[in-house]
């Protein structure tokens, strides 16, 4: 009560300012985070794939599990935050979301699957994409009011997701492989967008097009 009454004494105010009064510190500039989040997501999905589609030798894999963890993962994850900072609700939702992917992957990989029964490690990694699958298909509907950059992405990382589902649960070799290919076009098409993003900040002007839809 006594600094209270102080307060009022030397004419305190603790009323804070409308937050469109407020000046605009250059802490709250943030760079476009979108073109991190679609590398780190490109690549790793890139490296993962080459393995999915055969054109690598299976016992090299554990070559993934560095990149799904500190790019894939924790460079993603960071983008997502960035995203929200920037009011961007897709694009949030969307690198936390394949961050944590590709954290909880590396996590399965080393530290889960080992441990599986033989008869039903293949369940378990189709149960784990299944899941996956049904986040990537409601995100391929929002995508669509993005840039046809970003939805060609999500539309063939659903494909491949699909593919991949049928190869495990399945059984079937040929569906995991055909995903494997087209988690390749996925990453390259996630690099493209990417690119677009760098570039264009950078020359500040559209080198790049990313087709808007919105």
């Amino acid at each position: 009560m006594s600094s209270s009454v102080e307060d009022r004494q030397h004419g305190a105010h603790f009323v804070e300012e409308p937050l469109e009064q407020r000046a605009v510190s250059p802490a709250d500039h943030v760079a476009d985070p979108g073109p991190l989040g679609l590398a780190a997501f490109a690549t790793t999905t890139f490296v993962l794939s080459a393995f999915n589609a055969g054109m690598v030798p299976k016992t090299l894999e554990a070559v993934v599990l560095p990149l799904a963890l500190f790019y894939g993962g924790t460079a993603q994850l960071l983008a997502g935050m960035w995203e929200f900072k920037k009011a961007n609700t897709f694009g949030a939702v969307a690198f936390t979301s394949y961050g944590a992917f590709w954290l909880s992957f590396a996590a399965y990989v080393k530290f889960i699957a080992p441990g599986l029964p033989a008869a039903g490690a293949g369940t378990a990694t189709g149960l784990f994409l299944l899941a996956w699958t049904i986040f990537t298909a409601y995100m391929t509907v929002a995508s669509l009011r993005t840039t046809g950059a970003i939805a060609a992405v999500f539309v063939v990382l659903l494909a491949t997701l699909i593919l991949l589902v049928f190869g495990t649960l399945g059984g079937s070799a040929g569906a995991g492989q055909i995903g494997g290919y087209l988690g390749l076009v996925t990453a390259f098409l996630a690099w493209y967008a990417s690119a677009a993003g760098v570039v264009n900040a950078t020359w500040k002007r559209s080198v790049l097009p990313v087709m808007p839809l919105s």
